[in-house]
């Protein structure tokens, strides 16, 4: 161990001063090393998977849509720079404009149906009344099951000549409905689906928001003579602000890139009344025996985007909640 010396000053009066030297320790840097040494350690394994699976198929995307790639050139990898040419293409394309109106359409349809069906049944539930736990695990059945169930399901009920909904409303006589084949009610049918598949995740989490509300708030107010309007509207809905905010969000980024649902179901079809930028993206980039790979890749890249603004929002707002 290493040590320093120091002079201290001593004396009486006119006595003079005298030299003492003491030694002292010098702190030793080796443990904080090997600290910061573990702790890179175990932050590796991250590092390594975030940049594996995110940093770079998001890199490679961004060189897909800035290149023109064919199969040919995808292979060996002599795809010319044409920059932002795909995206201008993208831009002109007849599929752009109502393959954003339909995304735009099945994004805020069904965050709007799924936040306030999942809001009423937590507040429903919360009640704790009997069975209330088991009716509340039942209702998170179509959450749990694969999408591809799920919609098989709903193909299988919303078909116009065997479907169980058309033939219930044959019974109070109203005509059959073309769900997947009619241009007007093919993004309806995909919603309708979306949102029975989505609605019980907000149930989950809106009713764990709930339950860190504490039970004396609305004691008060019940002795102050509120209803329970309005212990919804005063209580519940403003302190369930922070848990709504990222139940939305996470809504919306989920909603922006379902494909499953509606490829199972309409394939984006009839023509391009059900096509969202996600089916379109497959559409271009695995939909036809001659690719167009970059294309694909600036629609997926707009998908990005679209959800990084709203990222960037939701962070912009919390951060003035906790000002």
């Amino acid at each position: 161990m290493t040590a320093t010396q120091f002079t201290a000053s001593t004396g009486t009066g006119d006595s003079g001063r005298a030299a003492v030297a003491v030694a002292l320790p010098t702190p030793d840097r080796r443990p904080r090393r090997r600290g910061q040494w573990a702790a890179w350690a175990f932050l590796a394994p991250v590092v390594i998977y975030l940049v594996v699976f995110y940093a770079y198929p998001l890199f490679r995307n961004l060189d897909l849509s800035l290149r023109d790639y064919t199969v040919r050139s995808f292979i060996d990898g002599t795809a010319p720079f044409v920059w932002f040419a795909n995206y201008v293409t993208v831009f002109q394309d007849p599929t752009f404009w109502p393959a954003l109106a339909n995304t735009a359409t099945f994004t805020l349809v069904s965050i709007v149906f799924q936040y306030s069906i999942g809001m009423a049944l937590a507040v429903f539930f919360f009640q704790r009344f009997p069975l209330s736990t088991t009716l509340r695990a039942l209702f998170l059945v179509p959450w749990l099951l694969p999408l591809l169930v799920s919609a098989s399901a709903w193909s299988w009920m919303l078909n116009s000549d065997s479907g169980v909904v058309n033939y219930l409303l044959s019974l109070v006589g109203v005509d059959a409905v073309n769900w997947l084949t009619s241009p007007q009610w093919a993004l309806v049918s995909v919603l309708i689906a979306n949102i029975w598949i989505g609605a019980p995740f907000n149930l989950v989490i809106l009713y764990s928001g709930l339950q860190n509300i504490a039970s004396d708030i609305y004691e008060a107010a019940s002795i102050d003579g509120a209803n329970a309007w309005q212990k919804f509207w005063r209580i519940t809905f403003p302190l369930l602000r922070p848990v709504s905010a990222i139940t939305i969000l996470l809504g919306l980024v989920y909603t922006l890139k379902v494909f499953d649902i509606i490829w199972i179901m309409t394939r984006g079809g009839p023509g391009s009344s059900s096509t969202t930028f996600a089916i379109w993206s497959y559409r271009l980039g695995f939909g036809s025996a001659l690719p167009d790979l970059s294309p694909a890749a600036a629609v997926g890249n707009l998908l990005i985007v679209i959800a990084l603004v709203f990222g960037l929002i939701y962070i912009r707002a919390q951060r003035r909640l906790e000002v």
